[in-house]
């Protein structure tokens, strides 16, 4: 299994498992007001874009698995799409507790990995149109608004589609 290095407080991403949905549902459910059912999760079990951020992991990124603690998710999935496949950012989450650490970059960052190595040109995702935090993270990242979809969530409020063209944003973490 492929991880991330675990950052200076010792969180690592790296590919979720069956022991892990439990952790991931209860954080998809205290971070959105529409939360995925458990089941989306299970669809998503074994695909190499739905990512875990996880604490308790040593340095060497290895863990007895009793102290460690899923802190953060991302679902992400590449769609073939006549030789410009098409990478889509679904979901992703911070457990309130765990944010402000760089979290929701490091999951971000590992899935734009991921679908680029899967071969994604593009990169969309959808957020909330007044969420300022997540759109901040996604424009520091090359993600650009597209188009805005009214009344997309239940609540009526609407959601901004960003793109990041794969290739410009592997080129940019190549020259930072």
């Amino acid at each position: 299994m492929t991880t991330a290095p675990a950052d200076a407080e010792g969180t690592t991403v790296r590919r979720a498992e069956r022991a892990d949905l439990l952790d991931v549902f209860r954080i998809e459910k205290t971070c959105f007001k529409q939360p995925w059912p458990f089941a989306a999760f299970e669809q998503f079990l074994g695909e190499p874009g739905f990512l875990v951020a996880v604490e308790g992991v040593s340095q060497s990124g290895q863990g007895d698995g009793s102290a460690e603690r899923v802190v953060g998710y991302v679902v992400a999935d590449v769609t073939p799409n006549y030789g410009r496949d098409i990478g889509h950012v679904k979901d992703i989450a911070v457990h309130p507790d765990a944010r402000g650490r760089g979290l929701g970059r490091m999951l971000l960052q590992q899935s734009l990995v991921s679908m680029t190595l899967g071969g994604a040109k593009l990169v969309k995702l959808e957020v909330r149109e007044h969420n300022d935090p997540a759109k901040a993270l996604y424009e520091s990242e090359g993600f650009e608004p597209l188009r805005r979809i009214p009344r997309y969530y239940e609540d009526g409020e609407a959601a901004l589609v960003m793109v990041v063209d794969g290739d410009e944003w592997q080129r940019s973490g190549d020259e930072a």
